[in-house]
């Protein structure tokens, strides 16, 4: 069936090309093909992710869709330095046996039960999000220790237990912080676009109020519930050699200084991450200085074989094609037609509060699935004001209802450090689809309604 999707979409993406449809310019009918082609080839998997995105390089190059600039600017973007500095600190905690460490320390507190262990990981990564700025940083820290406590709970690899705790970690460490305003980027996309063209400000304490009860509590409390229904598991005993791997690297000097060195190395990460905001680095900048000290000579713990072991660069061409198509989407104007497009088709008049509320998280929701996440506030904010006259809202809430649609999730490629934490863990992305497909599919039938109350309770509409 796979195949025969992406066959269809790709002879519609032919069509496209040769008869360009009324409203579309030659140009942005070749673009939208190869953006459906390539969506549809990472959403059903049927060639693996970094061809896809050499596909889409490849096409929009020979056919002269956009400059090699902008298709590979990606690589210029901190996200990929994040994620790569991210590779190197989560091998380096993996091959100190620092991460088993760790487990070991927590393992008697959240090890006891599967559900203990699974809604325990969730709590420990939504309480990181209030300190780390970074999605991949949260990713990276987390996912190594919770990997060492699957091994302890005698969860190998491809078993449910260990696919839990990868996709509790992959989405703990991500969705809750869309309702922490500086803890995601697509929050700071729209914090910076909504005071540039609109110099409306947001506070941090009424984006958490408005946002956290539904967006991080309730939907992580639906994370832990489909997570343990969708991956049932029994902690049993630890895998063969786990314990006395442990015992062997907490007896030797050797090791103990290593893993002393990337706790030292680990630690400083942190706090200049937590305090990005005093000293003015960048988290990705932070967190290369830490991956050349992790792989420095005599000093880290990281070898050659273990750096090319430890960082999939077909993972970072996946990433870096995903935020250049974003980046072609807004380019050719394509952003623009879809959200005009959306805006006509959907029912939205002024005294409708209730359709008009949910059509506005259907506009970004929709939006994220062909811009990818961070290129939502780009696309809708410009257009905020008209939306604002049409709804009868104020414009501070129509730019609010951005983060229910855009923190709506489908597939793991509109949203690079879920890709990133899974890779991390080692088990495949298409377990984590069996999650954030209902996840999305539950937030707008129940949680997005139950925001709208909240937000009338509030006063915001």
């Amino acid at each position: 069936m796979k195949p025969l999707f992406v066959g269809l979409v790709v002879l519609a993406a032919l069509v496209l090309a040769l008869l360009p449809p009324a409203g579309l310019t030659l140009e942005q009918a070749r673009t939208l093909g190869i953006v459906l082609v390539t969506l549809a080839l990472w959403a059903t998997g049927v060639v693996p992710g970094y061809l896809a995105s050499l596909i889409f390089f490849a096409v929009v190059l020979i056919l002269g869709l956009a400059p090699a600039a902008t298709v590979f600017a990606g690589f210029g973007s901190t996200a990929v330095w994040l994620i790569v500095s991210g590779f190197v600190i989560g091998t380096a905690i993996g091959v100190s046996g620092l991460g088993g460490r760790l487990a070991e320390a927590v393992g008697p507190v959240l090890g006891r039960s599967y559900p203990r262990l699974i809604g325990g990981l969730m709590i420990v990564a939504m309480a990181l999000g209030f300190l780390m700025p970074s999605s991949v940083g949260r990713a990276v820290v987390l996912v190594p220790i919770g990997m060492a406590l699957a091994d302890r709970a005698g969860f190998g690899r491809g078993s449910n237990g260990r696919i839990g705790i990868a996709a509790v970690l992959a989405i703990g460490c991500n969705m809750p912080s869309f309702a922490i305003l500086p803890s995601n980027i697509p929050n700071m996309v729209l914090s910076g676009a909504a005071e540039t063209i609109h110099h409306v400000h947001f506070g941090y304490t009424e984006y958490l109020l408005l946002h956290y009860p539904v967006l991080g509590i309730l939907k992580a409390a639906l994370t832990v519930a489909l997570v343990l229904r969708l991956f049932p598991a029994e902690v049993g005993a630890p895998l063969p050699g786990v314990l006395e791997a442990e015992a062997a690297a907490g007896a030797q000097p050797g090791e103990r200084g290593k893993q002393i060195r990337v706790a030292v190395i680990l630690l400083a990460t942190l706090v200049l991450w937590m305090t990005d905001s005093w000293h003015g680095v960048n988290a990705a900048w932070v967190g290369l200085v830490a991956a050349v000290i992790l792989l420095m000579p005599g000093i880290g713990v990281v070898t050659p074989p273990a750096f090319r072991q430890g960082v999939d660069f077909g993972m970072l061409l996946f990433v870096v094609g995903a935020l250049a198509l974003g980046a072609m989407v807004n380019a050719s104007g394509l952003g623009a037609l879809l959200g005009a497009g959306l805006q006509k088709v959907l029912p939205m008049a002024p005294g409708a509060d209730a359709t008009n509320f949910l059509s506005l998280v259907a506009m970004a929701s929709g939006t994220g699935l062909f811009a990818t996440v961070p290129g939502v506030p780009a696309v809708l904010t410009p257009m905020a004001q008209d939306l604002a006259t049409l709804t009868g809202f104020s414009l501070k809430a129509v730019l609010m209802t951005q983060v229910i649609g855009f923190s709506t999730v489908f597939f793991p490629y509109q949203v690079g450090p879920l890709v990133v934490a899974m890779q991390l863990s080692g088990e495949r992305l298409s377990h984590l689809v069996k999650v954030v497909l209902p996840l999305a599919l539950i937030t707008l039938l129940v949680l997005a309604p139950l925001d709208f109350l909240w937000w009338k309770l509030l006063g915001w509409i």
